[in-house]
């Protein structure tokens, strides 16, 4: 009789001990095939995205009767004339170096002002802050379009037409929100403690700016930089408004010129266009995970 006793326990413990293994089957399926839908989902937009990229470089490679054939095939022969008649007229250099000039100048600029006026907003407490940093805030939802016609007649007051200055001021003021907004968040999760203790050690605030906040504030000063450089290269509306004269014209501008001129060249349209995105795309896409680092911080902080 003690036999049936002590054989129920054991076939009960059996059982709860098996059950979690037949169970651990079904959510180890499920999470993989929910793995696989969204890496399918990522792969298709990521191919959505690179498509149009990918047609605009291939047509460069080829004629202009291989495209009006088929115009998204692959090329038969592969052209190289294109892209060398591209890099071989001043033109294509003159406005790349426009562009250069452009986006390096409002990147200083935004990055030191942006810098400075973080700084000031999220190490002190003065009279007004609050105000000044929702004006900041609010300077991101005022776009160019809404500004253009405001902005070409305080341009053309202050007789900065047709030059690049123009074009570089009313840039860096745009960039600033972003800037700042950035910012802040990275200067004030610096310690308090970090100041005081600067200061105890005879460092002044601009000392401390220099030694202790740069080094630490490094991945949004270079977020910032990258989204401000990107910004003034893929330029296109406030050029188009102040810029008149062709020996001043920026890479956006010069695309939409050259595509006017020839705009029966089809392939040379192309390579002139994917050589002008070439240098924007190679550059952000160096700087990507510095990019995502510097707004993982922010939003930390």
């Amino acid at each position: 009789m003690a036999t049936p006793t002590l054989q129920k326990p054991v076939t009960e413990q059996s059982t709860t001990r098996r059950a979690p293994a037949a169970s651990a089957a079904p959510v180890g399926t499920r999470r993989r095939s929910s793995s696989l839908v969204i890496y399918f989902v990522a792969l298709v937009l990521v191919g959505l995205m690179l498509a149009p990229i990918a047609y605009i470089i291939l047509g460069g490679f080829r004629s202009n009767s291989e495209i009006t054939v088929d115009p998204a095939g692959l090329p038969v022969q592969w052209n190289w004339s294109n892209y060398s008649d591209v890099l071989g007229s001043g033109v294509f250099w003159g406005q790349m170096a426009n562009s250069t000039i452009a986006a390096v100048v409002t990147t200083l600029f935004v990055v030191v002002l942006g810098l400075m006026a973080a700084f000031a907003l999220s190490r002190y407490a003065f009279r007004g802050r609050g105000a000044v940093y929702a004006l900041f805030t609010a300077g991101l939802m005022f776009p160019m379009t809404v500004a253009i016609t405001p902005l070409y007649i305080l341009v053309r007051d202050l007789g900065l037409m047709n030059s690049l200055a123009g074009v570089i001021v009313p840039q860096i003021a745009f960039g600033l929100p972003v800037t700042v907004i950035v910012l802040v968040p990275f200067l004030s999760a610096i310690p308090r403690e970090l100041q005081e203790a600067a200061s105890i050690d005879g460092c002044s605030r601009l000392g401390f700016f220099w030694r202790m906040v740069l080094p630490l504030a490094v991945p949004g000063v270079i977020t910032v930089g990258i989204l401000a450089f990107v910004a003034s290269w893929n330029s296109y509306i406030l050029p188009l408004f102040i810029l008149n004269n062709e020996a001043a014209f920026t890479l956006p501008l010069g695309t939409q010129a050259f595509a006017s001129q020839y705009s029966v060249d089809t392939a040379k349209v192309l390579a002139f266009t994917s050589l002008s995105m070439i240098p924007a795309l190679i550059f952000f896409s160096l700087f990507e995970r510095r990019i995502v680092g510097g707004l993982t911080g922010a939003v930390k902080g």
